[in-house]
């Protein structure tokens, strides 16, 4: 009963983790993309009245004419939209789902004794000081450099080496699957911390200087805009370790911290096209694809060099016994699919159910080999090439 309702909580968790996830991304997509299109307005009184630039669009059957003051209106309107619960939702529910997936089962999700044999307790710690750590030295390499003449190339080229150096230290800890997964968590943590910490608080000081007839520091509206461009070239990065958990041939690849690396390095470069194209298009220049085009020709190296080695043709084998295929799952698999953990729902204890779910067991144990997880059981290959021959042969009984 205990997996029923720890599946339903993943499922839920998951589910609004999802949606938050696409309402902040989509928001933080738009205004960058907005921002980046404006043009000087054609009408000279829009000129008079303050106003920077801005963007007729169509959309859904009708005009919008979008206008961005530079400063401030001559009145602040007292209805102002916020753009700040769609982050706090989704590092809410991601940090819940985190919990119950990972922080809970950290014996098996967290460890893999082959790559850090350590406690449960001190694992669950670490994990939870990646965030943290993270955070802070972030926040300081910004604090330090961020207002110095070609402060923005020296926090990027800083921060980068960061973010190398976390990947090396969790892949060198965790599980690949939970490495991967913990460097994203962090990054995203990071996105969070910087719309409670610092978009959104300064742009409530200036709201209240606004209103008081105070006059504006410039400086939140400049450290609000880099922490604002720093979550977008996050944004790819952090997608990519989110989905990369069902792909165990980059989290178990022998350098997975520098796969993981490399492919995050790709999701970055290939973001930055996208935001300065919104620009050159309301520019009338062309678009710069060349920053796409060399995060695609990473992902394509990444593809090349993780390929594994074509196999000698070999006689096929006859199918093993079934009682032989019974029992390494027996010994590696019902552990965690029995009557009293049915882990996903599926049982493998009698014949019936292991060919019930034979393609399920090909396909995790023998293709992907995400199970058993982080090879609790200590599966051999040789074990999962016997399965393989039996799935091969039409699962016998």
């Amino acid at each position: 009963m205990d997996a029923y309702w720890l599946d339903w909580a993943n499922l839920l968790l998951r589910g609004a983790h999802v949606i938050t996830g696409i309402a902040w991304i989509g928001a933080s997509f738009y205004f960058v993309g907005l921002d980046n299109s404006l043009t000087p307005p054609a009408d000279l009184a829009d000129h008079a009245r303050g106003i920077g630039g801005e963007l007729w669009a169509v959309h859904g059957g009708g005009f919008y004419h979008q206008q961005k003051y530079p400063v401030s209106p001559a009145r602040l309107p007292e209805h102002l939209h916020w753009s700040m619960w769609e982050s706090y939702s989704t590092w809410l529910t991601g940090f819940a789902l985190f919990t119950v997936l990972y922080l809970f089962n950290a014996s098996t999700f967290l460890i893999d004794k082959a790559v850090f044999d350590w406690s449960p307790g001190a694992a669950v710690a670490t994990a939870l000081a990646f965030f943290v750590a993270f955070w802070l030295i972030y926040d300081g390499i910004c604090r330090l450099f961020g207002e110095r003449r070609n402060g923005d190339v020296l926090v990027g080229v800083l921060v980068f080496a960061f973010i190398v150096f976390a990947s090396w230290l969790s892949c060198h800890l965790f599980a690949g699957r939970a490495a991967f997964l913990l460097v994203g968590a962090m990054m995203a943590t990071t996105m969070s911390a910087n719309v409670l910490f610092w978009i959104i608080p300064g742009q409530r000081k200036v709201v209240a200087a606004l209103r008081t007839g105070a006059p504006v520091d410039p400086v939140h509206g400049r450290r609000g805009k880099q922490r604002s461009v720093h979550n977008t070239y996050f944004t790819l990065p952090v997608v990519f370790t989110m989905i990369s958990n069902h792909y165990g041939f980059a989290y178990a690849a022998r350098y997975n911290w520098l796969v993981l690396v490399v492919l995050m390095l790709a999701g970055a470069l290939i973001r930055i096209s996208f935001v300065l194209r919104h620009k050159a298009l309301a520019e009338g220049r062309p678009v710069p694809w060349r920053w796409a085009i060399a995060g695609t020709l990473v992902v394509i190296g990444t593809v090349a060099l993780l390929m594994p080695a074509p196999q000698a043709a070999v006689a096929k084998a006859a199918p093993p016994p079934f009682a032989q295929v019974q029992a390494v799952i027996g010994r590696r698999c019902q552990m965690c699919h029995n009557a009293m953990v049915s882990n996903k729902g599926v049982r493998l204890e009698t014949p019936d159910e292991i060919a019930a779910h034979a393609q399920q067991i090909y396909q995790q144990v023998v293709v992907l080999k995400l199970m058993p997880m982080n090879n609790a059981t200590q599966i051999t290959d040789a074990e999962r090439a016997l399965i393989g021959r039996w799935f091969e042969a039409g699962s016998p009984r």
